[in-house]
C-alpha cells in the first residue's frame, strides 16, 4: 500500500495549531473528498481508498496518508495538495 509521510515542525501555539490543521483537513476534505474527525491531538481522515491522520503535538505536525494501489496514480497529487495546504497554514518546509 503506497504511503504518503510528511513532517513539518511549527512555532504556532497548540490551539492555533489545531484551528490550522482543521482548515488543511478541510481542504483535503474538499479536494478528496474525505470524511474527518479528531481523536485527542490526532485528526484521522478517510475515503475509499484512502485513510490517514495528522498528529499534532506542540513544535510538530506528523501527516501520514496510506492509498490503496488502485489510487497509486495519484499519489503524487495528493502529496503535493497535502504540502501546500501545510506550507499555507504553517509556512514553506526549510
Amino acid at each position: 500500500m503506497p504511503t504518503i509521510a510528511i513532517s513539518r515542525t511549527h512555532k504556532k501555539p497548540m490551539p492555533e495549531a489545531r484551528k490550522a490543521i482543521e482548515r488543511v483537513a478541510e481542504h483535503i476534505a474538499e479536494k478528496f473528498d474525505v470524511t474527518w474527525g479528531w481523536d485527542g491531538n490526532t485528526l484521522h481522515f478517510e475515503r475509499a481508498g484512502v485513510h490517514g491522520h495528522i498528529a499534532l503535538a506542540r513544535g510538530k505536525v506528523d501527516v501520514t496518508a496510506h492509498l490503496s494501489f488502485l489510487l497509486i496514480a495519484i499519489q503524487g497529487t495528493v502529496d503535493r495538495e497535502i504540502r501546500r495546504y501545510l506550507d499555507d497554514e504553517f509556512g514553506k518546509a526549510g
